[in-house]
């Protein structure tokens, strides 16, 4: 039987937002795998070493309802530098929102807040020249609805940064380091519908942002996208060396 891969999740969230679990569940939800199967560390408290980051499969990153990397924080410094050594020792890992923006400032590029290109909700994207190549977003078709919701934008992408994905409104909305096994999503492909209108009761702030003024405004707005409802799990195969 194929062992199935180990994951651990960075997170970035307060120890009291009942998001912590719902993330989890989400990623776990996405990736068909077992909860047990991905454990957590909170970038908050500190880093995880170099051995816990060695003893998992993959890497996850995923959002962070209450802190910003344009913001920064006394954190933010160390944390970054993670990002780094994933980078630098090539650790198959998939981050999505506040995790794209987070590489992205990690290794060079450039994050601003910005309400006026803040996404929220059910959006298109168009895949680049690159994306309809790449393995992991080709099946996605040329263009294909997410799930998303940031006001952190990635205006300039880091160098060894091929752009995979754009909307109408902002440019680099997913990416790929070239010749390592990591890929960076603005959106969340670990969310379907229910799980977005849940992270978004949970911080209804957002939803001015997304254009609503109730909750069951959104949720009726609100599609499935099953499109990307795959992309983690063939990230993982692409990722992770097939076992003989």
């Amino acid at each position: 039987m194929t062992r199935q891969p180990s994951f651990l999740l960075l997170q970035v969230r307060n120890a009291d937002d009942p998001m912590r679990e719902h993330e989890i569940q989400s990623f776990s939800r996405s990736l068909r795998c077992a909860p047990d199967r991905i454990r957590i560390f909170d970038l908050l408290s500190g880093v995880p070493s170099p051995h816990e980051l060695g003893e998992v499969d993959v890497v996850l990153l995923g959002g962070s309802g209450d802190y910003s990397v344009a913001k920064g924080g006394p954190w933010l410094p160390a944390a970054l530098e993670t990002m780094r050594q994933l980078h630098e020792t090539s650790k198959p890992t998939f981050a999505s929102c506040w995790g794209f923006q987070a590489m992205a400032r990690a290794m060079g590029g450039e994050v601003v807040t910005d309400h006026g290109l803040a996404e929220v909700g059910t959006h298109w994207l168009d895949l680049t020249p690159e994306g309809k190549k790449d393995p992991v977003f080709a099946p996605l078709g040329e263009r294909f609805q997410v799930q998303i919701g940031h006001e952190d934008i990635v205006t300039r992408l880091p160098e060894g940064a091929t752009l995979l994905a754009s909307s109408a409104s902002v440019e680099n909305e997913a990416f790929r380091f070239d010749g390592k096994p990591i890929y960076c999503t603005q959106f969340h492909p670990e969310l379907d519908r229910e799980g977005i209108i849940t992270r978004i009761a949970q911080y209804p702030a957002y939803l001015s942002l997304a254009g609503h003024d109730t909750l069951e405004e959104f949720s009726a707005a609100t599609p499935e996208t099953p499109d990307t409802e795959a992309i983690l799990r063939r990230f993982v195969s692409v990722a992770l060396p097939r076992e003989s």
